[in-house]
């Protein structure tokens, strides 16, 4: 893949589009200067305010999980270059899962990220949102796979979609473990079920890999850090971070 000459120093806008939402950040000498996210409806409104806010910005990164192409993005914005991340890349490690082809590319991003930013150490990376994603990457950059299950959200539709009288609640952390309501129980089963199996998890990681670092990021990442057990490196932006190195990665290793 051919890319054009991209100065380190320069504007980078990049792009995470998720299965509920598209969140991105304008970099500018390695940090963010301004993130933001919005619904996919809202797309060309939004890309269109942020480049009339840096104009200099000519370049986009864009990590693609929904159904949005190459081409509606540079419909949209003739005027920036749109750099889609995909398997043919050059990344920071070695993917020894059975099946490449299926791999999202936002874990792998995110197992890129992982090597970039932590070297020479076992990672493991939790996103939290619709869905949670557990990725582990050895010392080594041995990218070895991990999980998926459901987000918090995705857990309280279910209980409501798939049950005749069960309600559909919005996210609150229960007051007590043990539920003396309907809705108390179902909170105790979304949101402390999900506690217990991420703590679980990281535990379970803990045990067989020493030097571990533990990444947690998705939308539900800092409601769910105050809570878990586990010492974290809690970061929302993780993702849109990973896209940054990984496209400077790409650049210097293409």
């Amino acid at each position: 893949m051919y890319l054009r000459p991209f100065k380190h120093d320069a504007m980078l806008l990049v792009i995470d589009i998720g299965n509920t939402r598209i969140k991105g950040a304008v970099f500018e000498h390695n940090t963010i200067i301004e993130h933001f996210s919005f619904l996919s409806d809202e797309l060309k409104i939004q890309l269109n305010s942020i480049t009339n806010k840096y104009p200099t910005c000519k370049d986009m990164v864009v990590a693609n999980v929904g159904n949005t192409t190459e081409e509606v993005f540079q419909q949209m914005i003739p005027t920036l270059k749109c750099h889609f991340v995909t398997r043919a890349w050059s990344f920071s490690f070695v993917n020894k899962y059975a099946t490449p082809e299926t791999l999202g590319i936002d874990r792998v991003v995110l197992a890129s990220g992982a090597v970039l930013s932590y070297p020479n150490q076992n990672r493991l990376v939790i996103d939290a949102g619709t869905c949670i994603t557990y990725d582990f990457v050895d010392f080594n950059d041995n990218y070895l796979g991990g999980a998926i299950s459901p987000g918090i959200r995705l857990r309280y539709e279910a209980l409501h979609q798939q049950t005749a009288k069960l309600p559909l609640l919005d996210l609150k952390y229960p007051d007590h473990f043990i539920g003396n309501s309907t809705n108390e129980s179902i909170h105790v089963g979304v949101v402390q079920g999900l506690i217990h199996e991420i703590d679980g998890f990281i535990a379970q990681y803990q045990s067989e890999n020493a030097n571990i670092t533990i990444i947690l990021t998705g939308g539900d990442a800092v409601f769910l850090a105050k809570r878990l057990k586990n010492t974290i490196f809690a970061n929302s932006n993780f993702l849109l971070e990973s896209l940054y190195k990984t496209f400077q990665y790409q650049i210097n290793n293409d």
